[in-house]
């Protein structure tokens, strides 16, 4: 990954990160916590691919796994927005650009129950049953419709962010300076070598049109002379 893609993801984590450890958690709403960092894995991962978006997740879950007051094993969250950020970059659209609004929110929704179904599974293989007393059903409902609400305002905004900081004016601006500047110097030299040329070809053709002239009027006026002395 290009280092302002890091700085941009390092960035954007850290902050859902905190915003979500701060204010999400102490709202206690039923069932589910607004997952902000799955939906900032989301909204890069739609922009970066499949790829980055692995990379991303990877580094945003185990910021999570790490930060307090985390009470699970490290790797755990970290395992689930790989494959979450890698599935959704599958779905990238052509060209960066969204078509309509259906695509993105059916990524949300698979990605609140997929990512809520396999946190609870990894949970399951290690002997963490705390699911089973929230109630699995509830958990997926909720973490869907928490996520689908607060997705309209965090994804677009950050595949804006995302797609400003690939298309930078800076860098594009200097390789447009670098290639019409060598383009311009091929030009001008192969101009210069085929007005060159021409010019020593009209030169030259001048030339052998000029001797040419001369060599007729010398033949014209030597027969002139010539039947002058015969008349006489």
């Amino acid at each position: 990954m290009r280092f302002n893609r890091m700085l941009l993801s390092a960035t954007l984590v850290i902050v859902a990160l905190v915003v979500q450890v701060t204010v999400l958690a102490r709202l206690q709403l039923p069932g589910a916590v607004p997952d902000l960092l799955m939906l900032t894995v989301l909204g890069l991962a739609l922009v970066y691919g499949h790829v980055g978006g692995a990379l991303v997740g990877f580094g945003a879950g185990l910021l999570a796994d790490l930060a307090p007051p985390a009470d699970h094993a490290a790797g755990r969250y970290a395992l689930v927005l790989c494959v979450i950020g890698y599935l959704a970059g599958l779905a990238k659209p052509d060209k960066g650009q969204i078509r309509s609004a259906t695509g993105p929110m059916v990524v949300v929704v698979a990605s609140a129950i997929g990512s809520t179904l396999l946190y609870a599974g990894v949970g399951a293989l290690v002997g963490d049953t705390a699911a089973r007393h929230v109630g699995l059903g509830s958990l997926l409902f909720t973490a869907a419709l928490y996520d689908l609400l607060l997705a309209p305002f965090v994804v677009p905004g950050i595949m804006a962010l995302a797609r400003r900081a690939d298309n930078d004016p800076l860098a594009e601006t200097t390789s447009a300076k670098v290639s019409d500047v060598s383009s311009g110097w091929l030009s001008s030299s192969g101009g210069t070598g085929l007005r060159l040329g021409g010019q020593r070809g009209g030169l030259r053709t001048k030339a052998a049109g000029g001797l040419r002239m001369k060599s007729v009027k010398n033949r014209v006026a030597r027969a002139g002379r010539i039947k002058g002395v015969k008349r006489l």
